[in-house]
């Protein structure tokens, strides 16, 4: 079962090579963050076209997250996280996908920071954080995955004292994203891959991708009963070269059935 996360950076600009890219690669499972579509204009026809069910959550010109799954629908748990009714924003979405729980995040950036942005940050890797706690203590396998916009190493970016000041840096995030982690999740891509240089984001700016200056921040977090059945994790590199790409390029895993 190959599970995949795509930050697609506006679902109608990139979706012909998200089109191309469900083509060549299948997946099995898709999560997609920052559609920056309001809910009636996801392009729902052309991926059932694709061969996939789907659920999604648009907000108009930010945000928005969707879940695909080949060849079947999405069984939808809840479309916000919880703890604050007061949040309007499109960031979460979770639902079933033969019998493995999906949560899909797309966490706020955070910058500039410090400031209300970055407050509103932690307050939400708070309320992940307890939600987290209870997903990971599922017998069900659960994926955790999506654009967490936490560099959580040195490891996972080019140059990390540039990113000292940066909210996807800075102590207070990665001491959040700690304390997730804390609860056992199993980080896939650093489980397998300990000491490669590995990016998942590349910025549009100073031939970033070409220079491979980039940062590892789309995270797919595992429990313990997904983490048993990892088999393999990486990169589809070669998409954030294609024409009118998005910054991010796809990242998946393979759980053994």
């Amino acid at each position: 079962m190959r599970i995949a996360t795509f930050n697609v950076n506006s679902i109608r600009a990139r979706l012909e090579s998200l089109q191309r890219w469900l083509s060549e690669t299948s997946p099995d499972v898709v999560c997609l963050q920052e559609l920056k579509a309001l809910h009636e204009a996801f392009p729902e026809s052309a991926i059932r076209e694709a061969g996939y069910g789907v659920i999604w959550h648009g907000q108009k010109s930010y945000n928005g997250v969707a879940i695909l799954a080949k060849g079947c629908e999405p069984v939808e748990i809840r479309r916000a996280l919880p703890g604050d009714p007061e949040d309007q924003h499109s960031r979460y979405i979770e639902a079933v996908v033969r019998d493995v729980v999906i949560g899909c995040l797309y966490l706020p950036n955070g910058n500039p920071a410090p400031g209300p942005k970055f407050d509103y940050k932690l307050r939400w890797l708070e309320r992940l954080i307890t939600h987290g706690a209870e997903l990971f203590g599922s017998e069900r396998p659960v994926v955790l995955t999506g654009d967490y916009n936490v560099i959580p190493t040195g490891n996972d970016v080019y140059k990390p004292e540039r990113w000292v000041d940066d909210a996807l840096f800075r102590v207070e995030t990665r001491e959040a994203f700690g304390r997730l982690m804390a609860q056992g999740w199993t980080d896939a891509l650093r489980h397998l891959h300990p000491d490669a240089t590995i990016y998942t984001y590349w910025d549009y700016f100073r031939n970033s991708y070409e220079r491979n200056t980039g940062l590892r921040i789309d995270h797919h977090l595992l429990n313990a009963a997904a983490a048993r059945r990892l088999t393999s994790a990486g990169v589809d590199r070669d998409v954030r070269g294609w024409p009118k790409a998005s910054d991010h390029a796809p990242t998946w895993i393979e759980l053994a059935d």
